[in-house]
């Protein structure tokens, strides 16, 4: 089973949802960006991430805009599921941006990042937007398994899909242009996201994930 969850910014309230106690060792949750618990560094943050990574089942997550990018570096990377992840405790991992993953039977393409509204900074911009680079190595990833996969999870959606959810208020940018070439030439059942805090699906196959934990197959 794979269930999937919003932007948690380091709410631990979110682990207490009762769904979860449904999941077992080959199951996964994973959060759509923002995952928030590595902030800091510090004894208390290191404690929390092992207790976490205890948990039975896997906790994977995508980047979103608003991490500590710096932190989140420090933590070796290594192939898990067929792709590239950054291990931060026992069963507790980042699905790295543009890698495709099988979990728990499922294929799986991950991209996380997207530019935050909120900043100018160079370095931050670094992280949160792609580079050419690891555009065209998530391209190569894809094309290994003929472009075809179960579930994309990122957190930022598809350019149209952002524009159906925000209107006019939507912006143009790397990713979301990036991303929309993917809804048309990418073969998937569901695709999830998490930028825009509300749940809510989007006919026939995007779903934004906020405060809520859905069942990746029943989406509910």
């Amino acid at each position: 089973m794979i269930l999937i969850t919003g932007d948690i910014h380091g709410d631990f309230n979110r682990f207490k949802d009762k769904r979860l106690k449904k999941l077992r060792k080959s199951d996964a949750l994973i959060i759509c960006g923002d995952f928030g618990f590595i902030w800091d560094g510090s004894r208390r943050e290191k404690r929390i991430l092992k207790r976490l990574g205890r948990r039975r089942y896997n906790i994977l997550f995508v980047e979103g805009s608003h991490e500590n990018f710096e932190e989140l570096e420090k933590y070796e990377t290594e192939e898990w599921c067929g792709g590239m992840t950054r291990k931060i405790s026992g069963n507790l991992r980042q699905l790295m941006r543009g890698n495709v993953f099988e979990i728990a039977g499922k294929k799986i393409f991950a991209f996380g990042g997207g530019k935050s509204d909120d900043t100018n900074d160079e370095l931050k911009m670094k992280y949160e937007v792609p580079c050419e680079n690891e555009l065209a190595e998530a391209d190569s990833k894809l094309s290994e398994h003929k472009n075809e996969v179960d579930y994309v999870i990122s957190y930022e959606p598809p350019l149209t899909v952002g524009e159906f959810l925000m209107g006019n208020e939507a912006q143009a940018d790397k990713i979301g242009a990036y991303l929309e070439e993917k809804k048309n030439n990418l073969g998937f059942t569901h695709w999830f996201f998490g930028k825009f805090h509300v749940t809510k699906r989007i006919p026939t196959r995007f779903m934004a994930v906020f405060d809520t934990v859905i069942d990746a197959e029943t989406l509910k």
